[in-house]
């Protein structure tokens, strides 16, 4: 999986468009953008999909101006897409790929002309103002295509709770012993990673971070859109995430997870054999998923796989 690391251009800064409101909202903390990472199909519509706010309240940036760059097959150039406006509630604009159109968002749709081919693509969204940005990953990859899902909390974390702590001293959360490892043979033998967990979208930034800094490999990460769920609501999410995802003509043959809402909503998408489903210091009794005491435990099994069938 290419690292899609590529240097940022020189982005040129602009004035606001509203010379009081935004710099007030600016003001008011750190830049917290999101975007939000696809997998997408040949021949289906692609967009740069963002959400730009500031500071611990997450204040809507609103009706401003943010330019599309993208980093195609994650090589070493950059091309400008065009420029968006950031929406107002009153926007109104139609839900893409999930995304509610709450204020201060981005939909850019890719033209054709610059259509995304198979591969992995880069999105930097960039606010004219201030420039800070965000990025979207892009995977365009043929029908059939291999993947594991994971959840995060407790499952790749060393504790359910350990992003809010890790949150508070500004640190990134502890792996679990050989998860990383266990994963990334996986993602050598051709299955691609999904990280999907019910956190809040506004941590979707420090879950990449998380990913990349304790060496899980590299994928697209889907988070809520809402403040986080749990228990039914969490099912309900995750099963409508897997659900779109194989819906598209994808596989999932792995499913990694540490709690009941995990089983069950990887139960009712229907991954199978039960033995892929497979949970970290958990017992799936209600559908007799997999439990596994230590990532170690997987090593060997993992490294004698051979390639997906397709």
């Amino acid at each position: 999986m290419p690292a899609c690391d590529a240097a940022l251009p020189a982005f040129s800064k602009r004035p606001w468009k509203h010379t009081v409101a935004s710099p007030i909202i600016v003001a008011t903390g750190f830049a917290n953008h999101r975007g939000r990472d696809l997998i997408l199909p040949p021949g289906t519509d692609q967009w740069a999909l963002g959400k730009f706010a500031y500071g611990v309240a997450d204040k809507d940036l609103k009706d401003e101006e943010v330019d599309i760059w993208l980093n195609r097959d994650c090589g070493s150039s950059w091309e400008k897409l065009g420029t968006a406006l950031t929406t107002e509630e009153t926007t109104g604009h139609p839900a893409i790929e999930g995304a509610v159109d709450t204020g201060g968002r981005i939909y850019f749709k890719i033209p054709s002309s610059a259509a995304l081919g198979i591969g992995r693509h880069r999105i930097r969204m960039v606010v004219a103002g201030d420039l800070s940005g965000a990025d979207q990953i892009i995977e365009v990859v043929p029908v059939g295509t291999t993947y594991f899902v994971t959840d995060v909390d407790g499952t790749l974390t060393s504790k359910e709770t350990e992003e809010y702590s890790a949150i508070l001293t500004g640190s990134v959360s502890d792996a679990n012993p050989d998860a990383g490892k266990a994963l990334s043979l996986l993602a050598q033998k051709g299955y691609r990673p999904f990280y999907l967990t019910a956190r809040p979208e506004f941590l979707v930034g420090r879950t990449r971070e998380f990913v990349s800094v304790k060496g899980f490999p590299a994928g697209p990460v889907h988070t809520t859109f809402e403040l986080g769920a749990t228990g039914g609501a969490a099912v309900s999410f995750k099963k409508a995430e897997l659900e779109e995802l194989m819906g598209r003509g994808f596989k999932v043959a792995y499913a990694f997870g540490n709690t009941a809402s995990d089983a069950d909503s990887f139960f009712l998408v229907g991954i199978k054999p039960d033995d892929h489903r497979v949970f970290y210091q958990f017992t799936d009794a209600a559908h007799g998923g997999r439990r596994i005491e230590a990532y170690t435990d997987l090593l060997g099994e993992f490294g004698a796989l051979t390639k997906p069938c397709q």
